[in-house]
């Protein structure tokens, strides 16, 4: 039987992934585990798509790994618990968080209800979050007895600071839409019956846009942190030559000398 847990549909250049366990506020196990990196796997090689959305199904974005698995995992000694978790976020989880980053294509996360735990973590991996105002968000993780997973450690700092970072890890508290929107971890609160409009006008606004730039700025950005002033310099400059070889970058100088909305093609 097709593992339906993961659910990935292209329309119009827009990529949905859908989380899609919602009787169980689409938390994380082995066999969710499989399907994110196979529907990762196969987004990154499908051809024509221009923006990806990442949200979860009902009421809820993700509320973390599935304790209900987990206390399964109970009996089972020691080592084989530590081999189990192991393989899971080795085999599964991390590959498909990298394919996430790498991505060339803008990754936008939609989130409502929880989102806490490993659905925080991919949350943070995400280029631009749109909230609805009922969303509640919480590492969780020291609220197990167990650290984070997901690249969540790689994210945070990056994105509040090693300070505030430690915080949210350490204690774990539960914050609304407006709190996370303060500390600049999403990018816009809407109401929750204007969520699904919202994401869609945003989605399809990136998806008319200069797809090449867009790749080039998410790869600038991602090195930015890692790079001396001097590469990144450097790098900017190769990107913006290439850019400028694009029929998107002559279309755009068109528009703005014809005072036009430009009309990019992705090329």
């Amino acid at each position: 039987m097709a593992n339906d847990t993961v659910l990935l549909e292209v329309r119009d250049g827009i990529a949905t992934l859908t989380l899609n366990r919602p009787q169980a506020m689409n938390s994380l196990g082995q066999e969710m585990s499989r399907a994110l990196l196979a529907r990762m796997q196969e987004l990154a090689a499908r051809e024509g798509v221009r923006v990806v959305v990442v949200t979860g199904a009902g009421d809820h974005f993700m509320a973390g790994g599935d304790i209900k698995e987990f206390r399964g995992m109970l009996a089972a000694a020691p080592a084989e618990r530590e081999s189990a978790f192991r393989g899971m976020i080795g085999e599964y989880i991390n590959p498909a968080v990298e394919i996430l980053r790498g991505l060339p294509q803008p990754v936008v996360g939609k989130v409502r209800g929880a989102c806490a735990g490993f659905g925080f973590s991919l949350m943070l991996g995400c280029d631009l979050v749109v909230a609805a105002d009922n969303a509640y968000f919480t590492t969780g993780y020291s609220l197990l007895g167990t650290t984070a997973d997901g690249g969540g450690t790689y994210f945070l700092p990056r994105a509040v600071g090693a300070r505030k970072a430690a915080e949210l890890m350490l204690l774990a508290d539960r914050l609304d839409a407006g709190e996370v929107l303060g500390l600049g971890l999403i990018n816009r609160v809407v109401p929750l019956a204007g969520l699904d409009a919202e994401c869609d006008r945003l989605a399809r606004r990136l998806a008319a846009g200069p797809a090449r730039a867009y790749a080039g700025a998410k790869r600038l950005l991602n090195a930015s942190l890692t790079s001396t002033l001097a590469d990144q310099l450097r790098a900017e400059g190769e990107s913006f030559g290439r850019c400028s070889a694009t029929g998107d970058f002559a279309e755009g100088v068109s528009a703005f000398i014809e005072k036009r909305k430009p009309s990019f093609k992705g090329g």
